[in-house]
């Protein structure tokens, strides 16, 4: 008889570090199983469909909205984004352990659709310390860091609301602390 899988969402502000964290986690378990996103916004250079994403019409999104065939979903800048349930809940009936990597709206979403997920939120140093971050990466003009900021404080201000709160102010520490909180899940 094998055992049913886990479903840990990991979520916390924009340039908190999530997707390193997970990168981190996923290259020293192999097991894990990285749920795949659904989006409508066009694909980035390198991006791969069905990989990075699965890149949707606006149309096959919202028949996917309509036919409930969705763990969580939101509009950001004029596009969707989403989980699609099928391919995590196969993955949990097989008994592995599936990670979502989501922002902090969808979190919430999947906390209604899938309530025994855990729902681990990743929080920054100091806001003082994510704004060096999100202006360090350099991908966005001084407008967005700060809107960035505005919604960051929102989204700190519900950590508390979250099963796990783990401050990302090592890598190492980080990844080892998200390691251990999902084996201990196990």
């Amino acid at each position: 008889m094998s055992q049913e899988g886990k479903l840990v969402v990991i979520t916390g502000p924009s340039g908190v570090g999530k997707g390193t964290i997970v990168k981190s986690l996923l290259a020293k378990n192999p097991e894990i199983f990285l749920s795949i996103s659904a989006t409508t916004r066009s694909p980035r250079q390198g991006e791969v469909d069905g990989k990075d994403y699965y890149f949707l019409s606006h149309v096959q999104f919202e028949e996917m909205i309509n036919n409930s065939e969705l763990l969580e979903w939101a509009e950001y800048a004029g596009n969707y984004y989403g989980t699609p349930k099928k391919p995590v809940l196969t993955q949990i009936t097989e008994g592995k352990i599936v990670v979502l990597e989501i922002e902090v709206v969808g979190a919430n979403q999947v906390k209604e659709s899938f309530p025994t997920a855990t729902r681990i939120f990743i929080l920054p140093p100091s806001v003082n310390e994510l704004e060096k971050r999100l202006r360090g990466r350099g991908t966005d003009v001084d407008e967005i860091v700060t809107k960035r900021l505005i919604k960051a404080k929102e989204e700190l201000a519900v950590s508390h609301e979250f099963d796990y709160q783990i401050i990302n102010d090592t890598l190492e520490e980080a990844v080892a602390d998200v390691e251990q909180t999902i084996k201990n899940l196990i």
